[in-house]
């Protein structure tokens, strides 16, 4: 059996912390997981203070390990997590540097992975990462869009819709989507009500199907529509997936702002690059006498890329023709390109293509 995270998953399903009514992966103890060769290194996590219940934890979890074919070694690390009663908050374990990224092999046929992402929801992020690869296609580039926001994906509606279709041995066909983008996205699969109700060993068992089972064939650039915030699926990414950079959207509002400050500080921590940052939402112009008006704020998301030492790649005007082209299906770079808004768009694109190219 070749050593794989579901075959790490399935060994480290026989154990239990003492006590525990669920093994350590169902009860979600495991925080970390990651595989070098025939090394692998898991962090799991235990409530409460008793040092002999990590102890027998770290004696099992590597028993199964060291069990599996392929394994040479097999490094756990225990932590005990502090009760919520006041007590001192544990150490940040250390997210790691994504310079041998696990699945690299995965993705040789993609010459550059950029990643959109955000502090926080609302921004706007997915109609930015939808639009970004359509305008980096119109460039007569190869171009594919994976929806990364695994418990609520928005790419389905965005870019089209459509089944993917899969070969004899499984592995799945994007869905080619107007404007010449290769999708695949978890809302393609399954059906639109359907909640996904997955704790992280599932998760990134998903992202490595997206990542490794997906045909992409020869792409120039993909992007990744990150999920907000900087939780498990972002940093799964940024420590397995070989990273060109990455783009961060806010909008002007001041606590937009704040949590932008924050996704860089994770990207730099993971030494992912920063492209830049993309100002959302930015202004609304009068259709009828041209009057500007600033409903969220002005120049915020300028002056952030300042203070913070990244490019600011553009500033995205509000156009309720970006709702109506992301609810249809023809976002705006492909519904109206001479509209301001998506001129704003093929700028930024432009910015990104020239920082990856600069980079590689």
């Amino acid at each position: 059996m070749s050593l794989s995270q579901e075959s790490v998953t399935e060994a480290l399903e026989r154990v239990t912390a003492p006590g525990a009514a669920a093994n350590i992966i169902e009860s979600g103890l495991v925080r970390q997981m990651e595989i070098e060769g025939s090394a692998v290194r898991v962090l799991i996590t235990l409530p409460g203070g008793n040092p002999a219940h990590a102890d027998i934890v770290r004696g099992e979890a590597t028993r199964v390990l060291q069990e599996l074919d392929g394994v040479e070694k097999a490094l756990v690390d225990v932590r005990i997590i502090a009760a919520r009663s006041g007590a001192q908050a544990p150490a940040q374990p250390q997210v790691g540097s994504q310079r041998n990224p696990v699945w690299a092999d995965r993705v040789k046929g993609i010459k550059h992975i950029v990643a959109v992402a955000s502090g926080k929801g609302g921004v706007g992020k997915s109609t930015v990462a939808a639009n970004l690869a359509l305008a980096l296609a119109q460039d007569n580039r190869s171009v594919a869009l994976l929806d990364g926001d695994i418990y609520g994906p928005s790419q389905q509606m965005m870019m089209g819709g459509g089944r993917p279709l899969a070969d004899e041995s499984g592995k799945i066909y994007p869905v080619d989507a107007p404007g010449g983008v290769k999708v695949m996205s978890l809302g393609l699969i399954m059906e639109a009500d359907q909640p996904v109700i997955w704790r992280g060993p599932l998760l990134m068992k998903a992202l490595e199907q997206f990542i490794g089972d997906v045909l992409w064939g020869e792409v120039d650039e993909m992007i990744v529509d990150l999920p907000p915030g900087t939780g498990d699926i972002v940093i799964t990414l940024c420590q397995n997936v070989p990273m060109a950079g990455a783009v961060i959207v806010t909008t002007p509002q001041d606590v937009a702002l704040i949590d932008a400050r924050k996704a860089l500080a994770m990207f730099q921590k993971m030494d992912v690059p920063v492209l830049g940052l993309v100002e959302n939402m930015s202004f609304f112009r009068c259709p009828s006498c041209g009057h500007i008006e600033h409903i969220f704020g002005d120049g915020g998301g300028k002056r952030t890329a300042e203070q913070l030492g990244i490019p600011f790649l553009g500033a995205v005007p509000i156009d309720p023709e970006i709702v109506s082209g992301g609810d249809t299906g023809k976002p705006i770079v492909m519904a109206r390109p001479d509209s301001a808004a998506a001129q704003a768009f093929f700028g930024i694109a432009k910015k990104v293509a020239e920082a990856v190219e600069s980079r590689s």
